[in-house]
């Protein structure tokens, strides 16, 4: 890309993702920090995938995904799961017409812009599943026809540590179709000063306007492509998502033991999509490798399965990930 195109598509940036500082002021109006989480979910936005929200209970996850839906023009439904949800209360099912004599298709709460999937891990695993094609294929299947979701279609999934009772680890599948894994933390002792003199007052909660269409997102995304990735950038990402499956190549012979499986190839696509996101966010029409380490965590902690061993030896995900972004050579 020539220094011309560089400079155009930075103009185009800086006219473009102004609605994206409007959503954050929206949001700020309800929400008390928290802005790592809030800008995780606008990229998610811009790439046009889903992203699943960890964390103990009274962390403002579920109430910061339905304020984000309140600033979209968009559709918004959000789903509760519980032990005894069914696939067909998610995406749908056939409904006989007595009059006709035929069953027609009654689609489920799946068919919105916005899906908040609320404490996901609570749900048996055929009801996570029913959730697998819509997320990948974003369409559904509904006894022999097949119906396209909508445009964007984003799920946003909150689940609570799968320590805690009356919940079920999410299949490896779904977890690797998720952009992001967020861990959500308490908020410190300024914040919830705050958050307590807010919620001393006896005025209703803040409104939040819809500032923000689905066309304009559309139009985002499409910037999105248009950022420069230099190979050797490209490269870097490459050898990120390796060094997760064969770390004993890149020096770390010390946590070939410690990894189950490693990264996906849908791995390394989400990278360099989110990598574009934070140049994007950041207003340049290039990635850097700051980019790629910034949302490399992210994209890479529910990816790394780790062994009985590392498991016994307390270790977590995190670490492996950031031993190998502290290993691979940056270009």
């Amino acid at each position: 890309m020539s220094a011309d195109d560089l400079k155009r598509v930075g103009e185009q940036i800086a006219k473009e993702a102004r609605c994206l500082e409007g959503i954050r002021y929206e949001i700020g109006k309800v929400i008390v920090g928290q802005q790592g989480l809030i800008d995780r979910l606008l990229l998610a936005l811009l790439c046009n995938n889903h992203v699943l929200i960890e964390g103990v209970p009274g962390l403002a996850k579920t109430l910061t995904v339905t304020t984000l839906a309140k600033c979209l023009q968009a559709s918004f439904h959000r789903i509760q799961f519980t032990p005894d949800l069914l696939p067909a209360d998610v995406v749908g099912t056939l409904v006989y017409n007595p009059s006709s004599g035929e069953f027609r298709p009654k689609k489920g709460p799946v068919f919105a812009n916005i899906i908040l999937a609320d404490e996901i891990n609570r749900a048996p695993a055929k009801v996570q599943s029913a959730l697998l094609e819509a997320m990948q294929e974003r369409q559904v299947t509904i006894g022999d026809e097949t119906f396209a979701l909508e445009d964007p279609f984003l799920v946003l999934a909150t689940q609570n540590p799968v320590e805690q009772e009356g919940t079920y680890p999410l299949p490896e599948a779904q977890v690797d179709r998720f952009l992001f894994k967020l861990k959500v933390d308490y908020p410190n002792k300024d914040e919830e000063l705050q958050i307590l003199r807010r919620r001393a007052v006896s005025a209703p909660q803040a409104e939040v306007s819809p500032i923000v269409s689905p066309e304009d997102i559309r139009r985002l995304r499409t910037l999105l492509y248009k950022i420069h990735i230099d190979s050797r950038i490209e490269e870097y990402i490459v050898s990120l998502v390796d060094a997760t499956r064969h770390p004993g190549d890149y020096g770390r012979a010390d946590l070939q033991d410690m990894i189950r499986y490693g990264a996906s190839p849908r791995a390394t696509i989400f990278l360099g999509l989110a990598a574009r996101g934070q140049a994007l966010f950041d207003g340049r029409a290039y990635v850097t490798p700051q980019d790629v380490k910034s949302v490399a965590m992210d994209v890479l902690r529910h990816r790394v399965i780790l062994t009985y061993e590392a498991e016994a030896e307390e270790k977590t995900s995190e670490e492996l990930v950031q031993n190998i972004l502290d290993t691979v050579k940056v270009p």
